[in-house]
Order: C-alpha cells, then sequence, then structure tokens
C-alpha cells in the first residue's frame, strides 16, 4: 500500500514542502530511502524502525521504498524521522490516511517511540501557513514556538502513541494556543544597567547615540578602563522588540537550534560575542548546509566583538559587505541562500600592542613601527563604516573609589525611544528604513540639509581627517541621531561638531 506524508524541508531561513512517500509491497524485507538524503536522515530506518516496535506497533516485514520529494532538493536532519513512521504506520494500515494531506509532520524519534525537538519549526510554521496547511504535528517541546504563527493548527505530542491516537480519533484533541504578542510583553532587560558605570560620561553618551539610531560603534582605550563593561549594557537601552522583529529573530534562532525547550518568542535584543578565534564562517555562516553565523544571530540586536584587532583580518573584512547591505548571501554549488543580519556592532580594543598609548597613568612601550602594523589589522574600509569611534580613559583614583553616580538604563531607554520614534514617523512608508543608521543618499538629501555654517565645519573636518564620502555620510547619519535626542527637526552646527567628534580616531596608529 502507498501513503504520502507532508513535512518541509530548511533552506536558509525559508522552508520547503517535502512530500514523503511511503511504499509497503512484496518482496524480501528492507527499506530503501531515497530522494537526496543525508547521513542523519538515512540513519532514520534504523530509529524508526526500533521506535515502533518498543511503542508497541507492527513492523511490516516487508519491502518499504520510501522517497523524499522533491528528489533534486538535498533533505538534512532527523526532522524526517516523524513523517517516515507515520507513513510506515498508514501504509501498513496501522492508523487511518485520511488527515495526512491536511497537516505537516516533523519531528526526531527515539528509540522508545517518544518524540524529540527539532531546529527550524517556525519558520516551516509560517511557510504552511502560507500553503494553506490546515496544521502541524511536531513534538511537544516545538509546539509553543510553532503556534505563534497565527491561522495554523498546531499539535504537540510526546510520543508515537499520541500521534497514532490523534490520527485516529482527532477530535479528542486541541490544537496548542499561543498569544505571540502576550509573550513578547515578558522582555527581560538586560541586567547590566549604566548606573554601575563610574563616570566615562563621554562613552555614556556615545552608548545612547548608538542606540538610538542604530549606529556601529568602537571603543579604544588601555586595559581596565571599562570597555567591555559599556558594551555590555547597550542592550539595557535598546527599545524591546517589535511584534514582526521579534518573530524575524525567532526564525533565525530557530533554524539556529537555538529554540528548543525554550518556548515561543525571542522577545529580548539578541546579544553575541564571539570569542577573537573565531573563523569567517562562524561569522557570517556557512557550512555544506548553510546555517546562520553570529551576524545573523545578532539580527536585530547587538555583535560584540571584544579585542577587536585580535581577530584575523581576513575574518573582519567579511564583515564589509553585512554592515553596509543588512543581510549576507552564501553561495554553494546546489544552492545560494540569504540571511538577515541588520545588527549594530559594538567593539573594543587597546590602542597599542601594549595597551598605553596616551595613557596619562603609565607610559607606552611600542615603537611607532609596531603600533602602524597593529592598527594595519583594521582596514580604512571597515573602520568607515564604524559610526562612532570613541577613545576610553582610564578612571582617576578618586572616580574608582566613589560610589557610582550615573543615571540608570531606564531613563536613558526613554530617551532612545523617544529618538526611535521620531526616525519611525520619519520614514513611515519605507520598509527598508528602521532607524537613522539605515538611511541611504536619498534619505540625507532630504533629511540631513545642512546650512553654511554646518557645511563649512563638516568639510574642514573631511580635509583634516582624510575621511572618505562613506565616512562624511556617517557623520551626517550621526548628527541626525543627535538632534532626534534633542527633538531638534533640522540639523544645526552643534549636532554636526559632536558627531565630528566620534571620527577623531580614524586612522590611529
Amino acid at each position: 500500500m502507498l501513503a504520502r506524508v507532508w513535512s518541509a524541508s530548511i533552506v536558509g531561513i525559508d522552508a520547503v514542502k517535502v512530500g514523503v512517500e511511503v511504499d509497503v509491497s512484496g518482496g524480501l524485507p528492507g527499506i530503501v530511502l531515497v530522494g537526496l538524503p543525508d547521513t542523519a536522515v538515512q540513519e532514520s530506518k534504523e530509529r524508526v524502525k526500533a521506535a515502533l516496535k518498543n511503542a508497541g506497533y507492527a513492523f511490516p516485514m516487508k519491502k518499504i521504498v520510501i522517497n523524499l520529494t522533491p528528489a533534486d532538493l538535498r533533505k538534512e536532519g532527523p526532522s524526517f524521522d516523524l513523517p517516515i513512521s507515520v507513513g510506515i504506520m498508514a501504509a501498513s494500515e496501522q492508523v487511518s490516511a485520511q488527515l495526512l494531506g491536511d497537516y505537516l509532520f516533523l519531528g526526531e524519534v527515539s528509540l522508545d517511540g517518544s518524540l524529540r525537538p527539532v531546529a527550524g519549526v517556525l519558520p516551516i510554521a509560517a511557510a504552511a501557513q502560507r500553503m494553506g496547511i490546515a496544521g502541524l504535528v511536531v513534538p511537544a517541546n516545538n509546539a509553543r514556538e510553532a503556534a505563534v504563527v497565527k491561522g495554523l493548527a498546531v499539535y504537540g505530542f510526546k510520543n508515537l502513541s499520541q500521534v497514532a491516537d490523534f490520527l485516529n480519533e482527532p477530535e479528542r484533541y486541541s490544537p496548542v494556543q499561543v498569544d505571540g504578542r502576550e509573550e513578547l510583553a515578558k522582555t527581560h532587560f538586560s541586567s547590566a544597567d549604566l548606573k554601575d558605570v563610574k563616570g566615562q560620561s563621554f562613552a555614556r553618551r556615545a552608548l545612547e547615540i548608538a542606540a538610538a539610531g542604530g549606529h556601529n560603534l568602537v571603543f579604544v582605550g588601555p586595559p581596565g578602563s571599562g570597555k567591555t563593561m559599556l558594551a555590555r549594557r547597550l542592550p539595557g537601552i535598546l527599545p524591546p522588540l517589535s511584534f514582526d522583529e521579534a518573530l524575524e529573530v525567532t526564525q533565525i534562532h530557530s533554524v539556529a537550534g537555538l529554540l528548543k525547550n525554550r518556548g515561543s518568542l525571542v522577545s529580548d535584543r539578541p546579544y553575541r560575542s564571539p570569542h577573537h578565534s573565531a573563523s569567517g564562517p562562524s561569522l557570517v555562516g556557512g557550512g555544506s548546509f548553510p546555517r546562520p553565523g553570529e551576524i545573523s544571530l545578532a539580527h536585530r540586536g547587538v555583535l560584540f566583538l571584544d579585542e577587536l584587532t585580535e581577530f584575523k583580518r581576513d575574518v573582519l573584512e567579511f564583515l564589509r559587505q553585512p554592515l553596509e547591505d543588512g543581510f549576507v548571501t552564501i553561495s554553494r554549488t546546489r544552492q545560494s541562500v540569504m540571511f538577515p543580519a541588520q545588527f549594530t556592532l559594538v567593539a573594543s580594543t587597546n590602542p597599542c600592542p601594549c595597551g598605553y598609548y596616551g595613557d596619562t597613568i603609565q607610559a607606552c612601550t611600542c615603537s611607532p613601527r609596531q603600533r602602524e602594523q597593529y592598527w594595519a589589522k583594521l582596514s580604512g574600509p571597515l573602520m568607515d563604516r564604524i559610526d562612532l569611534q570613541v577613545a576610553v580613559n582610564r578612571l582617576k583614583p578618586e572616580e574608582i573609589t566613589q560610589q557610582p553616580t550615573g543615571e540608570e538604563s531606564a531613563p536613558v531607554r526613554e530617551r532612545v525611544e523617544t529618538a526611535r520614534d521620531r526616525a519611525h514617523t520619519r520614514f513611515k512608508g519605507d520598509s527598508s528604513v528602521r532607524c537613522n543608521a539605515q538611511m541611504q543618499s536619498g534619505h540625507l538629501g532630504q533629511w540631513c540639509q545642512l546650512d553654511d555654517a554646518s557645511r563649512n565645519l563638516l568639510e574642514a573636518a573631511i580635509r583634516k581627517l582624510g575621511l572618505s564620502a562613506r565616512a562624511s555620510d556617517r557623520i551626517l547619519k550621526v548628527a541626525r541621531t543627535i538632534a532626534d535626542l534633542a527633538s531638534d527637526e533640522n540639523l544645526k552646527t552643534h549636532h554636526v561638531a559632536e558627531a565630528i567628534q566620534y571620527r577623531t580616531i580614524d586612522r590611529m596608529q
């Protein structure tokens, strides 16, 4: 007998509908699995055989042919265990086949018949809803994740026996219900609060501007000056994710396998901090079956690169295109996939190999040649893409011993949200721009017009600092954010002057 079960496969962060055709017929007992399965899918034959027996179902001692369609799409992962199991039970008439055409089945099967969660359920659920599929049958631990998608009946089960009972008597079961917006309301802001930072008013101001405009930021200073401490407090002053943003972030984390047993939505802004030994593919994504890298996992959040100059130069160069475009394209022989990567880059580094160049307390022991080689690790085009370049000095002894007196994160976050609301109103109707850092040339001409005094000041800075056209555009974007924080509709000279201050360590040696 022939049975057809529907499942899905992940390509990038999108899903493709996959048919699982199972034919049970006379012949020598055995299982033949075709349709470009990878090793994990091939191994499902043994898992399914043991699972069905241990769950109390008969495994047909006949020839079983399993075909995964479309045949030219590579299938990977253990998520096909459940549809293969259901297909064998239906083809051997152990369960009703009436509902098989209306539902997608996903899940890994343990040898005892229990169901284990799999990656990529949310994007598959979203794709199923667009395809007009009635519902989804998944492991219980994936059910809340899939149920975020409205208009789709999601059923979560713990084992094969429950799935079989559902197919035979569906009226006994109710779909899982999740209110995504209620889940999003559970946002937990970072416990790292700005009130713990002593001094560093200039750096704190830069953090606020970075949060308000989505600007990239680098801190340069000696060891112990608080660069990492400051960077870790940026997520706490960012506005909460919108529902659409939360869905985007959750889909990426689902594909990466980071959502198993974690609930439905990622409600907090991502914060990723890879080690400086990270490879290019781990940072931007890749693999024979492309998976999202750190920059995509930081989508709509923060990517923190501590000890920036310790990263390999070629790895850092991978960041240039995503920083400009907001996405990364991974090309392979068989396929090309695109991952979103709109993140705020925050980095920190010492000013020289010994760490004390320009320090007022400890003398630098590096030669000019050593400092030049040190900064050569960071290319000009990469530094051009970093809007705010901030020198962080060590605290004075009296500042170290005093109690923190800085402003808390909450009121700063309120100002940031107000500034972003002004930007959202300005760019209403343009879905490609969510914050000032994403403005293009046309937006600059419309929203960043300069008077004569401001233009002369910017031209002088370009000549003195040797800035590129891209760097000058980024000065205008930062100035626009400063004006938004001050609730000013037009750019003024002092807005541009403050923005220029954050480019003064360009090409520092």
